[in-house]
């Protein structure tokens, strides 16, 4: 297979699939499959769904906490991988990781749906984000590693983009298809081995010459915690993540049990309002990359759709019925698709340190993956400490709110460079 040229139309789409894959593994069992497997295995009525949103919200933190270790690992590894020293085909730096990544999910996925007890399907879970860790390091690195810096705002909108389309996607194949959980499970283990090994091997990755490897470098690992301005941009994507996550995570659940619909409906409804949330994810994405490329002003861009997105949880809090839900949805889906493309470019503005891009970017990736990870945790003990669920969209709110002044603090360097 010829590898694409960096940057050029095919170098996008198979640099967009491959991030396709890995969010619609993430986010379809998060939405739809795990909230369905677990409520089955421990839910016999009257209030112990509220059991099994506890429990999907533990597994998906256990699992959140996985892909944060792995993610900054996989990346520092991949930055000192000598690719002369693997067999021809495997690349430089990133490849192998790319690969080992993607069929670490794939393998997982299968073993998640298969699981029939809890701890059986958590610890199958682990292994799903913990590839999404590897695999998602390896991705994004190559963003920092072939574009220049005024073309990295519409790779960040094609990972923007493809998240929405990710969801919607996979829950609309899974309920569409009338799936069961383990043949939807199935699907999308087939879906990430097949793109994700494609785009693999699509993508370029040149060997590095190991003059230039970061290896047997002594500077501190975590170093770039340590840059104040890196480190408040890293804050903010957390924050403002685990906002998002709480006001689209449980959205099964809100159907079922705080507006009372029949499961068939719930599962309908959740498609309709992926979809609208899609759509606006993606036409923000898009709108705010072409921005954040030609006109700069990255920073100020991701606090104003921080902003945005609270609006969201507001709407719902004032009204819960289905209809002011999928306004909310949209106001979500601007919001979020604008804050994780001009987010995500005015981070990789922020790198403090040009040899570890991939251990740097799979930290940012981790402080995206983890938000959306920790929000159905700290979701479900909104909804057991009050029994229902206007708090979660109350606290979905105010932590966008404080996701976007906590990225305000950090210096945008673009701007600082000008005369």
């Amino acid at each position: 297979m010829k590898p694409a040229v960096a940057g050029g139309r095919r170098w996008m789409t198979l640099f967009t699939l491959a991030w396709l894959a890995i969010w619609m593994v993430q986010l379809t069992p998060l939405q739809l499959l795990l909230p369905l497997q677990l409520d089955d295995q421990v839910s016999d009525g009257g209030d112990e769904w509220i059991h099994g949103v506890v429990l999907s919200g533990l597994i998906l933190g256990v699992g959140g906490l996985a892909g944060v270790i792995a993610g900054p690992l996989a990346g520092a590894a991949s930055d000192r991988t000598d690719g002369a020293r693997m067999p021809a085909g495997l690349g430089g730096r990133r490849r192998v990781w790319g690969l080992g990544g993607t069929w670490l999910i794939a393998v997982s996925l299968v073993l998640t749906g298969l699981a029939h007890q809890p701890w059986l399907v958590g610890a199958a879970w682990i292994g799903v984000c913990t590839g999404i860790g590897v695999a998602s390091a390896a991705f994004s690195a190559l963003i920092a590693d072939q574009l220049p810096a005024d073309r990295r705002g519409g790779a960040a909108a094609a990972i923007g983009s493809s998240q929405a389309l990710g969801i919607v996607l996979g829950v609309g194949a899974v309920v569409l298809l009338g799936l069961d959980v383990l043949p939807g499970y199935l699907l999308l283990a087939a879906l990430m081995a097949v793109l994700g090994t494609w785009a693999a091997f699509g993508l370029p990755d040149p060997v590095v010459p190991r003059t230039l490897l970061a290896v047997g470098e002594c500077h501190d690992r975590w170093a770039s915690l340590r840059d104040k301005d890196f480190a408040w941009m890293l804050t903010g994507r957390l924050v403002t993540n685990v906002g998002n996550a709480l006001g689209t995570s449980l959205f099964l659940f809100f159907l079922l049990y705080g507006l009372g619909q029949a499961e068939t409906d719930a599962e309908d409804n959740l498609l309709i309002l992926v979809v609208v949330y899609t759509v606006f994810v993606v036409g923000a994405s898009i709108a705010s990359g072409l921005i954040a490329d030609r006109l700069g002003h990255r920073r100020a861009l991701t606090v104003a759709a921080a902003i945005v997105q609270s609006v969201a949880g507001i709407v719902v809090v004032a009204s819960p019925t289905f209809t002011a839900t999928l306004i909310a949805a949209a106001i979500m889906g601007v919001g979020y698709g604008a804050f994780s493309t001009a987010g995500l470019a005015f981070a990789t503005d922020l790198l403090p340190y040009e040899q570890d891009h991939g251990r740097d970017l799979g930290i940012v990736n981790v402080a995206a993956a983890l938000g959306q990870l920790l929000g159905p945790v700290l979701g479900a003990g909104l909804v057991a400490l009050v029994g229902g669920f206007w708090l979660v969209f109350a606290a979905a709110c105010a932590l966008s709110i404080l996701g976007g002044l906590v990225t305000l603090r950090a210096r945008d360097t673009r701007l600082a460079s000008l005369p």
